[in-house]
């Protein structure tokens, strides 16, 4: 792997934690690929004495933005049912065309967005004030989708946008799934990928992240009034 190694100041390192980690648990993306599929998968990082999952800490963090560790970051807070973001991630044929026409839609509603660019394709990230229910999260961005003819992965439905969070709410015990912390290195392609909003610096990158307008508990109940969950999505 090329170096790629950059230093995280302490105040970026907060800034991260802040605005992305919403609980403790995380994932870890293995340096190694797999022998079969050659793909680098990510894992529960557990405390060899005790079997216990790790939790996330600000070292931790720092460790992803350096360029050391890459990590996967979960969207629900089990305890709340809450999420601070809602991350779109496609990676099919004109997925990126897909990610700027919802980026144009939603702001059409009032609602700021920022693309990431990713491995295949992009991540498509809406940040909010507070956390706020996960299901009312996905019920806007997935009506909004199907609204546009954009498809979301579901049942059969094979291709499309993946929306974290995936669920409407967790199970006790359960984590749900994670999606790859931004402005780390992606380990299997042996880059990092950048939001398109700033300059390819983590200072810079950040400063646009926190300058984003971010989604109010107000603002997402006007959005959903009236709306359920479509039927192919239960």
């Amino acid at each position: 792997m090329p170096n790629l190694r950059l230093k995280a100041s302490a105040s970026l390192v907060a800034d991260y934690f802040r605005l992305f980690v919403n609980r403790r648990a995380y994932t870890l993306q293995s340096n190694r690929p797999h022998l079969e599929s050659a793909r680098h998968y990510y894992y529960r990082p557990k405390d060899w004495k005790t079997g216990q999952g790790l939790s996330l800490t600000l070292d931790t963090i720092r460790r992803h933005l350096e360029g050391e560790i890459t990590i996967g970051l979960y969207s629900i807070n089990p305890a709340t049912q809450c999420s601070k973001w809602v991350a779109i991630d496609a990676d099919y044929e004109d997925a990126v065309a897909d990610l700027l026409k919802l980026s144009f839609y939603l702001r059409q509603d009032g609602v700021e967005s920022a693309l990431e660019e990713s491995h295949r394709g992009g991540h498509l990230w809406i940040f909010l004030a507070e956390p706020l229910p996960a299901r009312d999260c996905r019920l806007y961005v997935c009506s909004l989708a199907l609204r546009l003819g954009i498809p979301v992965k579901a049942g059969r439905q094979r291709e499309g946008i993946e929306v974290f969070p995936k669920h409407d709410a967790l199970k006790p015990g359960r984590y749900g799934n994670a999606i790859r912390g931004p402005l780390g290195i992606h380990r299997g392609a042996a880059q990092r990928f950048w939001f398109d909003g700033a300059d390819e610096d983590l200072e810079k990158q950040m400063g646009y992240l926190n300058s984003l307008p971010k989604m109010t508990s107000d603002q997402l109940a006007r959005l959903i009034a009236g709306k359920t969950i479509p039927p192919q999505l239960l």
